[in-house]
């Protein structure tokens, strides 16, 4: 099968290029090769590769999108409707990856594949707006909707705490926000899959249990190996308000994964088994 897929260079799309390279033929063209915000440049790229199957993991990041909507409109929305359209026109599925922040974080459960969205910032907003384009623009569509992705290949608190925090390094942990956690290589296993079972639609897909950013740190630096009093002060705990993040965040956005559960898919490991794996396999 031959395969493209945009944003190759971030955690989930670089991930998703190595796992399908092994057995697929993949194009994984950088933003030089493939401006997504250009319909016309995307339609000729996708109508000369043919490819089987689209991936979109471009995006535009939370808080870039509260400063600059227009930007966020053009790579969260405009892009995925292209893509979809574009892979519509030769024939091929289309996979979007989209975030648990299309919601509002008021429920007092997990929320599963049938709950409205209704997002509280901009990439949020675009982010749905973007499943709602690409689900119109190609009856062969997958949106995957995940939370809080961690793993090899992205510098970013989730993936790197364990790390910080053995080098005894501090780092500032959230503790009133809390959402699902997914291992980028749970999350493709789970993607690949979805693919082999052919059925479209909406997917939530993290791994098992619900965290604070608190709650991850301080396994984060059990897992390192140091001591409860090591971590009480290696980790500064803080609210979201006292970050003064540009985007507001949902505070409570785990996900439920029916969808895949009515496949027979069972559920990801819990997120802190999947952790473990992570961390062991960084710190050899």
């Amino acid at each position: 099968m031959k395969v493209v897929i945009t944003g190759s260079g971030g955690l989930v799309g670089g991930c998703l290029a190595r796992r399908f390279g092994r057995g697929h033929a993949v194009l994984a063209p950088r933003r030089a090769e493939l401006d997504v915000t250009d319909a016309g440049v995307v339609r000729r790229f996708i109508e000369e590769a043919r490819p089987q199957l689209v991936v979109n993991c471009a995006v535009l990041g939370v808080d870039e999108c509260e400063r600059d909507p227009a930007a966020a409109s053009a790579v969260n929305t405009e892009a995925p409707r292209a893509l979809a359209a574009a892979a519509a026109s030769v024939g091929a599925e289309f996979l979007h990856f989209s975030t648990n922040y299309v919601f509002d974080g008021e429920a007092r459960e997990p929320y599963g594949e049938c709950d409205e969205p209704r997002p509280v910032n901009v990439y949020g907003q675009t982010k749905e707006a973007g499943e709602r384009a690409a689900l119109g623009a190609n009856p062969r569509v997958y949106v995957v909707r995940t939370s809080w992705v961690f793993g090899a290949g992205k510098e970013s608190f989730l993936s790197t705490a364990h790390r910080e925090l053995a080098a005894g390094r501090r780092v500032r942990a959230i503790k009133d926000t809390r959402a699902s956690v997914t291992y980028v290589e749970d999350l493709v296993s789970r993607v690949e899959e979805i693919l082999r079972a052919g059925r479209h639609g909406l997917y939530h897909v993290v791994n098992e249990g619900v965290c604070t950013y608190e709650d991850f740190a301080r396994e984060a630096a059990r897992l390192a190996g140091l001591d409860e009093e090591e971590a009480a002060r290696l980790i500064e705990t803080v609210t979201e308000s006292e970050v003064r993040r540009p985007a507001r965040r949902p505070r409570y956005s785990p996900l439920r994964c029916t969808a895949a559960a009515e496949l027979g898919l069972p559920p990801l490991r819990h997120w802190r088994e999947a952790l473990a794996a992570y961390v062991n396999g960084t710190m050899k």
